[in-house]
């Protein structure tokens, strides 16, 4: 028997719900540093800034220090990036709930329960593909910390996919970003194929190899 429900949002969970989205988001900063800091492009350019400085000032020390200072920037770029996004989207879809995805046809959002306690989220929306009339889109799926390993991430994107096919659509798609590794690897686990990648618009994005994956789950077509 596991120890948490999966049930619809109601308004006493939006604090708590915002703050996992909020602190879920931020958290992938780290992975998505660590995959920045592992590109051949990255270590090209900290190498370059070390003997560029070393040459212009003879200070072995200031090169250290302005790789140094180098790297602190590159992290806190990351940190931007997904501190940017979180605020965009709790200014967005996320502050208004209740009218957002509770009121709209196709939409919805749950959470998880256990011990009292909001330990998960998942919305889901219409696709907004072309075609997506037929597509329902997983959304803001997060689980903190303290309740993973417990299936709830798992049980969550069923609901999702329960969801798609009582509505009798044809698949379940997503997007998610390269660096959060735990989420692609669950998503594959849970059957998503992955159909296609692309680098987000913005040059920044393709220099830090920022890699948005798109999957899609297929369902049975009622005939």
């Amino acid at each position: 028997m596991s120890d948490y429900q999966v049930r619809l949002y109601k308004d006493s969970d939006y604090e708590r719900v915002r703050e996992i989205f909020a602190d879920g988001m931020i958290e992938h900063t780290t992975k998505a540093f660590h995959t920045s800091l592992r590109l051949p492009r990255t270590w090209a350019f900290l190498l370059l800034t070390f003997l560029l400085l070393s040459w212009i000032t003879g200070s072995l020390l200031m090169s250290v220090l302005a790789v140094i200072i180098d790297v602190g920037l590159l992290f806190y770029i990351h940190k931007h990036i997904y501190t940017a996004y979180a605020n965009y989207c709790l200014k967005d879809d996320m502050l208004d709930i209740q009218k957002y995805y509770l009121q709209r046809d196709g939409c919805c959002f749950w959470v998880v329960e256990s011990s009292g306690e909001v330990a998960g989220m998942v919305a889901a929306v219409p696709s907004p593909n072309p075609g997506g009339e037929r597509q329902v889109e997983l959304k803001r799926l997060s689980v903190p910390r303290k309740h993973r390993g417990k299936g709830i991430a798992k049980a969550l994107c069923r609901t999702v996919i329960d969801h798609a096919r009582k509505r009798g659509c044809e698949a379940v798609v997503l997007e998610t970003s390269y660096p959060q590794v735990d989420a692609w690897k669950l998503y594959e686990k849970m059957g998503f194929k992955r159909t296609r990648s692309y680098f987000t618009p913005a040059l920044l994005g393709k220099l830090l190899f920022f890699r948005i994956l798109v999957y899609r789950y297929d369902l049975p077509v009622p005939r």
